[in-house]
């Protein structure tokens, strides 16, 4: 039987399969901004576990963290239509193991609560947890599961998009980090100020919130789409987990779930 984790984010919702020994099925991703009905989110489902060999009877539970709340009605309708499930949906109510003491808890995205709890949960101690997406977050969890400070920057594609979008004569280009930041034409220098600008960036984060924080041990966990290029390109980020929200949600549902069946039996 397997998980079906669905992360919705501002520019992808991504899918994937998560068996009961924990062996994950790499999903696939869909764009969030093209408008959805129930019947087009359930024929992707649908398609999805038939490319795996696998059919509705296959999921045993479906769970949910989304930023974007004005799809969430067909995406769970479809759920419910196709899979004759009703998912899960990381809030209130759910019980995440991760005690949120910000200044307002309620703010807080669930696709950051979700990557907290994968990174905390794994690998047990305090973590600085990097999310490369349309926005780049820095959370820190500390290591006795308090997560309670916070950084949010421009994302990657984001600062790249401004810098086309806001001068005349600058074309649009392909994310990637030039040989060396000396070049000699427009797009490798557009190309080594975005990267090598971003690395920068995240360098000077990490290492100003270790030392704030007293915590140089802090292990630093980097995801999203976008994050491989810079972990591959700095020795502050310690490890790169592509798919950190798909793990956090079976984190949450194995808690829930233990704590449903305990009720029961008592």
């Amino acid at each position: 039987m397997y998980l079906l984790t669905i992360d919705v984010g501002n520019t992808h919702i991504k899918m994937n399969l998560v068996s009961e020994e924990d062996k994950e099925i790499p999903g696939f991703r869909l764009t969030t901004k093209t408008p959805r009905t129930s019947d087009e989110f359930g024929l992707c489902i649908r398609e999805f576990l038939e490319a795996n060999n696998l059919s509705k009877e296959n999921i045993e539970d479906v769970i949910i963290s989304s930023v974007v709340p004005k799809i969430m009605y067909s995406l769970t309708s479809s759920i419910v239509k196709y899979l004759q499930k009703e998912p899960i949906i990381i809030g209130p109510g759910i019980r995440t193991g991760i005690s949120i003491r910000t200044d307002n808890p309620k703010e807080v995205g669930a696709d950051r609560i979700v990557d907290c709890a994968a990174a905390f949960y794994t690998y047990h101690r305090s973590c600085i947890i990097v999310d490369f997406g349309t926005a780049t977050t820095f959370d820190y969890v500390s290591d006795d599961g308090v997560f309670q400070y916070t950084v949010i920057a421009p994302g990657l594609e984001t600062g790249a998009t401004a810098l086309t979008s806001q001068t005349a004569k600058l074309p649009e280009i392909e994310i990637r980090k030039p040989e060396s930041i000396l070049v000699k034409n427009t797009i490798a220098g557009m190309q080594a100020g975005v990267v090598y600008g971003y690395i920068g960036l995240v360098e000077y984060i990490i290492a100003r919130m270790k030392k704030e924080l007293k915590d140089e041990g802090a292990l630093v966990v980097a995801t999203g789409g976008l994050g491989r290029v810079i972990a591959d390109e700095t020795k502050l980020i310690d490890i790169y987990e592509p798919d950190l929200a798909g793990k956090g949600m079976a984190i949450i549902y194995r808690r829930n779930k233990e704590k449903t069946q305990t009720e029961q039996t008592n």
